[in-house]
């Protein structure tokens, strides 16, 4: 468990996003602990929080956004249409991230992303994660590590794929 005071580039404090990501360490979809507590402190400044009210849409289908986003509170629902016109739905909960499929790869949004209620969230920009690249590569490659853990076990649950976003 993590202990330290984080504070992000916002004023936010990084703590319930730990408690909530080290809650659903062991969870299908979890982002897991992949991120040690001196890690935590370098990738505050490079985070943004955001909260959304119910309904409120993070993203559309579609859209060129490739921001990653870390979830500390409520839960998301994921849906798209597909060829034949059927709505896919996945939920995304606390503790996990949502955007790791365009954050990974340069592509635009696979699907929609909507608060079911209040939701707080933490944005890693495209922008933002380059310069954490240059700046501090550990603490970056083990965020995209834990990232990239979330997008590989979705691609490898059906029920899970859509969340792929």
């Amino acid at each position: 468990m993590h202990s330290a005071n984080f504070t992000a580039a916002a004023g936010g404090n990084l703590n319930q996003l730990i408690a909530a990501i080290d809650a659903a360490s062991g969870d299908e979809d979890g982002l897991g602990t992949r991120v040690s507590s001196t890690q935590w402190a370098i990738l505050a400044p490079y985070l943004q929080s955001l909260d959304l009210p119910a309904g409120q849409i993070l993203f559309a289908q579609g859209s060129d956004d490739r921001s990653l986003y870390l979830v500390e509170s409520g839960s998301l629902s994921v849906h798209y249409q597909d060829a034949k016109q059927r709505v896919r739905l996945a939920i995304v909960s606390a503790g996990s991230v949502v955007g790791e499929g365009a954050f990974f790869s340069h592509r635009m949004r696979s699907a929609t992303v909507q608060a079911n209620g209040a939701c707080r969230l933490w944005a890693l920009t495209s922008l933002r994660f380059g310069e954490l690249s240059n700046r501090q590569p550990a603490a970056a490659l083990a965020l995209v590590m834990g990232a990239g853990a979330v997008l590989a076990k979705r691609l490898a649950n059906r029920r899970l794929r859509v969340a792929a976003t």
